[in-house]
């Protein structure tokens, strides 16, 4: 069986962030041939191409993390409506100098929380358009736009709705199958 290395976005920087929450969920009911890490953004500079040819140490690092992932999934809030700036901010990182953008063609998937019930649709649509103009191969279905409740996720990511326990573990396979389907056409270097 070969294991997958998935690098994940927390995109909320808040240390009680529900994304975060989602994301142990998703560890715990991914397929056992996926393997996680975090893919850290909160030490980040803010970017601007003036570091162009000298990245700092934590972009580098974060560049270095994507190129050590199979590929990327993407755990966003919904700030007015849109990304969070830090997670804007390490997309931008990530994908520049122009010609070296880390997300050339990495299979990643979007999901994301919130306590309201369109669970960061709009969101998600922003970063979509966004992993689409950096060339990702993004998994379009199923969509996962998840209301997020304490009575439904417990702190270390059990879930306690069946049939959201259920959606979510089918999605984490669709997922697995989908890194499998690009990596076969497109295969990371």
């Amino acid at each position: 069986m070969v294991t997958h290395k998935v690098g994940y976005f927390v995109g909320s920087l808040s240390s009680t962030s529900i994304n975060r929450t989602l994301s142990k969920a998703l560890i715990r009911l991914a397929p056992k041939d996926l393997e996680f890490s975090e893919i850290p953004i909160g030490n980040l500079p803010l970017y601007s191409p003036d570091f162009d040819s000298d990245y700092p140490a934590e972009a580098t690092a974060l560049k270095e993390a994507i190129a050590a992932s199979d590929a990327l999934l993407f755990l966003t809030p919904e700030y007015n409506r849109s990304i969070p700036g830090a997670l804007k901010n390490a997309i931008d990182w990530a994908s520049r100098p122009w010609g070296e953008n880390s997300f050339d063609h990495i299979p990643a998937a979007v999901i994301g929380a919130s306590v309201g019930q369109i669970g960061t649709a709009v969101a998600q649509q922003s970063l979509r358009g966004v992993l689409s103009y950096c060339n990702a191969r993004q998994m379009t279905a199923p969509e996962a736009y998840i209301q997020f409740s304490d009575e439904v996720f417990t702190p270390e990511g059990e879930v306690k709705d069946e049939g959201l326990e259920t959606f979510l573990r089918e999605y984490m396979t669709e997922f697995r199958d989908h890194i499998e389907r690009v990596l076969t056409v497109l295969p990371r270097d």
